[in-house]
């Protein structure tokens, strides 16, 4: 491997072997992982190089992580919708809050179960800013500068699917995506954009990130070639 080739997170989860397994479990890593882990640090797409066991989840990266707060935080929506808008965090906070409890699933086999979500339903916010009939896709932009998703616009209206703001009964913490992240409950959780700044109508679906390293454009849990625990 050479600096900056990008390498899979499976890939990388081989190569660490037993001490990443520590990582997982939430054990020490071994220090030949932990010589991995540092190696990897400062040209690591996968975001192995901060995953890091907390309260079940595992805080995956691909870049240097971004901070902004809710006083300076702002969401663009635009491409192809009537009224491009710039949403600040209390904007979001104004419109009408929809709750979900789910699970959140990654395509590597980790699940944190009965997660209690509030937002915004994505469908709402896109009634309001009015999409134009040549819109087939959205397009979602981190503001980390690198990571981006996609859904089709039929999935994006579902129910399930919201620009989060709030988790178990608090802010999204910096660490999971916040102050502003997507939920996609029913796909695993590289679907849901962290650090989320900017929605975009587009004609066609446009591949995320890790979508470029062949994960499924379409993430529905269930589909993968891990253990997949039953949705809820």
């Amino acid at each position: 491997m050479t600096d900056g080739t990008p390498v899979g997170r499976r890939v990388v989860l081989g190569m660490l072997g037993a001490g990443a397994l520590g990582v997982l479990a939430g054990g020490p890593l071994s220090s030949v992982a932990t010589r991995a882990v540092s190696a990897l640090s400062s040209h690591d797409p996968t975001g192995v190089s901060s995953l890091l066991p907390t309260g079940g989840w595992r805080i995956y990266t691909v870049t240097d992580e971004p901070t902004r707060t809710p006083a300076d935080y702002r969401l663009a929506v635009g491409g192809l919708v009537e009224k491009p808008t710039t949403l600040t965090f209390a904007d979001l906070q104004a419109m009408p809050v929809t709750r979900l409890t789910r699970d959140f699933q990654c395509v590597t086999g980790w699940r944190v179960p009965k997660v209690h979500w509030a937002g915004v339903r994505l469908a709402d916010l896109l009634d309001a800013v009015g999409v134009q009939p040549s819109a087939k896709a959205l397009r979602f932009t981190s503001f980390d500068g690198v990571y981006t998703e996609s859904l089709t616009l039929d999935q994006s209206r579902r129910p399930d699917v919201l620009v989060a703001y709030g988790m178990d009964g608090g802010p999204v913490s910096h660490d999971h995506g916040g102050p502003v992240r997507m939920l996609v409950a029913p796909m695993y959780g590289y679907k849901s954009c962290k650090w989320l700044g900017g929605i975009q109508l587009t004609p066609t679906v446009i591949p995320g990130y890790w979508e470029q390293y062949g994960y499924a454009v379409d993430g529905w849990v269930g589909r993968s070639n891990f253990r997949d625990d039953p949705p809820t």
